[in-house]
């Protein structure tokens, strides 16, 4: 019988899915991390988005605007079944060129080993690059 996994240890393996999908524009493998009946908040006043196919349908255009992503995120803070993270997200945008540095939270509850509720909490700087750690 295995143990089931800390959840610090389990947040860290499911925001460094959840940031490399980003980064390599895979929807399939960023929306890997979700459980199927998981819930979506974008930002605080975003109409939350639940269960899989409609996450994974929001996910789908952002390679479609987005390039040259990179994605960072920090430590991962544990409070029984919810961890919360800081991240960074510098990409390009593809119609117009401009870089965008968003910055923020990632604040997460799990179910077994996946994400059964995900909130962003984030600010997106537009016009230049920023390139200091987050």
């Amino acid at each position: 019988m295995t143990s089931p996994i800390p959840t610090a240890d389990l947040g860290r393996q499911l925001v460094d899915t959840f940031g490399k999908g980003w980064e390599k524009l895979r929807v399939e493998s960023l929306t890997s991390i979700f459980a199927d009946d998981a819930v979506f908040l974008e930002t605080p006043f975003s109409q939350p988005i639940r269960g899989i196919e409609g996450i994974r349908a929001w996910w789908a255009d952002v390679p479609y605007h987005q390039s040259e992503v990179t994605f960072t995120a920090g430590e991962i803070f544990v409070v029984g079944p919810w961890f919360s993270t800081e991240f960074k997200c510098v990409f390009r945008r593809r119609r117009t060129g401009d870089w965008v540095d968003a910055r923020g939270a990632i604040f997460c509850e799990t179910s077994g080993e996946k994400v059964s509720e995900m909130r962003m909490y984030w600010h997106r700087f537009s016009g230049g690059r920023d390139t200091s750690k987050p």
